[in-house]
This record gives structure tokens, C-alpha cells and sequence, in this order.
């Protein structure tokens, strides 16, 4: 599928759900509950639900994951490495995405996007299971072009944009990373590919990225779950989606 035409005013905020989970895990104890954290999500705008599914099963819990794979009325996206049982739990799940990132067992979130050039038919191969499963699949990468072109090239339709280095930037360095994000961005809907992005982002440094109109989805969690402690969970959902869709509107106007 090509998406070459204008994504225009629409911008789609996919809320990761794990840190829910983190603050759940470090009370020992059953709240706040991230399946109804999804749930109130999605009433308050979100078009996606993110869950980080890890090896070490230091987030959200298999039997929450059952839960909401049957519950959710949005899309399901499911971020996970290319491990034997994270795939094969994954074809059995089948949920509306899977976002294959790069992972070590001793982190504690993604920093840095997939080598899809490195690990090429590694990759080819995951994408390949999961398409044959009836998944949609992403890749998290770098804005890089080289790596867009990898991805393009096994076959996979989406591809993530690490905004990791942009959010951790600021002045000139930050401009040059948004103007390397907006190159890649554009270079990947060239190249026949639907364009997301996340990490890092939060209410103060969203906007220019919600403004560049190759990027249809962003990805966006731990600073929502941060703001939920002073103004409430479905206010901070719905003030993060105000914010991209106003940025969004801007640009085109």
C-alpha cells in the first residue's frame, strides 16, 4: 500500500499504556489497573493502545494483554523483539499491530531504533511470520534513511521514528533533529511507507512534531501518565490529542 497522498488535518495518538503497569508493579498491589486505563483511554480519544510486551514481563501481565485484545474497540499495538516466544505469542494473540523494537533483558525502554540493515533477514523473516499471521507490522528506527530503505525493502508498511534524540535536545541541536525527522518522514512516504513516530515526547515538545504532516501516528506514554497525577488520566489524554491535532490543523492552514 502506498501513501503518497496527504495524511491532511488527522493525526492519530496512540497512548502506551505500560507505565500504568510500572506504577501498579512498584505498589505490589492491583492498582491503578492498566486494562481500565486502556479502556478509559480510549473513551477520552486515543486511536490506539500500546503495549510494551518484554522478555522480563517488567510492564503489563499476560493475562492483561488477553484482557484487552478482547476488550479494546481501537487498535491494539503490541511493541515487542524479535525473540522466538515474543513472535510466536504474538501470532497467536493476533492484534491489530505489532512494533518490533530492538531489546537487551537489562533495559528499561527502547533507546535507540532497530538495525534493520544489520539484522536484515533476521528482521525479514519476523515481518514475514507476522504478516503470514494476518498482523500488521511496524518497525522502531532511527530517522535514518538508509534504515527506511531497509524497511521498505523486506516488506514492511510501517515504520516508527525514533524521536528519542529530538526530545533530548534542545535549541539549535533540537532543530537539526526535527529537520532530520521531517527528511526521514517525508523520505519514507516516498518510498511507499506509513509514517509514525514516538519517544521522548511530551506536552512541551509534541507540537513541532504533530505539525510535520508525513507523520500519521504518534506514540506517546510516560508523559501522559506523568500528567495524569495533577490533572487526571482521560484530561491528560485528551489535552495530549488537543495539542497534536492543533499543531496539526496549523500546518496546514
Amino acid at each position: 500500500m502506498s501513501f503518497l497522498n496527504p495524511i491532511g488535518t488527522v493525526i492519530d495518538l496512540a497512548v502506551n499504556i505500560d507505565h500504568v503497569a510500572t506504577v501498579r508493579n512498584a505498589g505490589a498491589t492491583v492498582n491503578p489497573d492498566p486494562v481500565a486505563a486502556a479502556l478509559l483511554a480510549c473513551e477520552a480519544g486515543a486511536d490506539v493502545i500500546t503495549l510494551q510486551w518484554r522478555e522480563g514481563r517488567r510492564h503489563i501481565r499476560e493475562a492483561e494483554v488477553l484482557a484487552l485484545r478482547q476488550q479494546l474497540s481501537t487498535r491494539l499495538n503490541l511493541e515487542i523483539a524479535m525473540s522466538t516466544e515474543m513472535l510466536a505469542f504474538a501470532c497467536q494473540l493476533k492484534p491489530h499491530n505489532v512494533c518490533l523494537v530492538p531489546e537487551r533483558p537489562t533495559d528499561v525502554k527502547v533507546a535507540c531504533g532497530l538495525d534493520v540493515i544489520g539484522k536484515f533477514e533476521q528482521v525479514k523473516a519476523a515481518v514475514a511470520q507476522l504478516q503470514n499471521a494476518g498482523i500488521r507490522v511496524a518497525l522502531f528506527i532511527d530517522p535514518d534513511e538508509e534504515q527506511i530503505k531497509a524497511s521498505a525493502a523486506l516488506g514492511a508498511p510501517i515504520v516508527q521514528l525514533n524521536t528519542g534524540c529530538y526530545a533530548g535536545s534542545v535549541g539549535d541541536a533540537q532543530h537539526q533533529q526535527l529537520q532530520r525527522i521531517q527528511n526521514a518522514a517525508r523520505f519514507g512516504v516516498q518510498n511507499g511507507l506509513k509514517i509514525n513516530a514516538g519517544h521522548g515526547l511530551h506536552y512541551e515538545n509534541v507540537q513541532a512534531i504533530a505539525a510535520l504532516t508525513d507523520i500519521a501516528e504518534l506514540n506517546i506514554g510516560h508523559a501522559i501518565v506523568a500528567h495524569a497525577v495533577f490533572v487526571g488520566w482521560q484530561n491528560a489524554v485528551r489535552e495530549m490529542k488537543a495539542l497534536m491535532h492543533v499543531s496539526r490543523v496549523a500546518a496546514w492552514s
